[in-house]
């Protein structure tokens, strides 16, 4: 049995309080990891291309104002 089998047999039997704080900490674990990588992408320059997109669609008056 892989470990995502085990972890998903486990979940299976968590009460219903036991579920709802799994799931709170898995949503914050997520988004740490999220926050992580999409810092890494900044500094590796993986999203400029995106901004300088979104920059010249907006100096060519491409943009509304929200």
């Amino acid at each position: 049995m892989s470990k995502v089998e085990q972890i998903e047999s486990q979940i299976k039997e968590l009460s219903s309080e036991e579920l709802a704080a799994l799931r709170q900490w898995f949503s914050e674990f997520d988004s740490r990891v999220w926050d992580r990588q999409f810092e890494a992408d900044v500094k590796a320059g993986k999203l400029d291309k995106f901004a300088d997109r979104a920059l010249r669609d907006h100096t060519a008056g491409k943009s509304t104002k929200l």
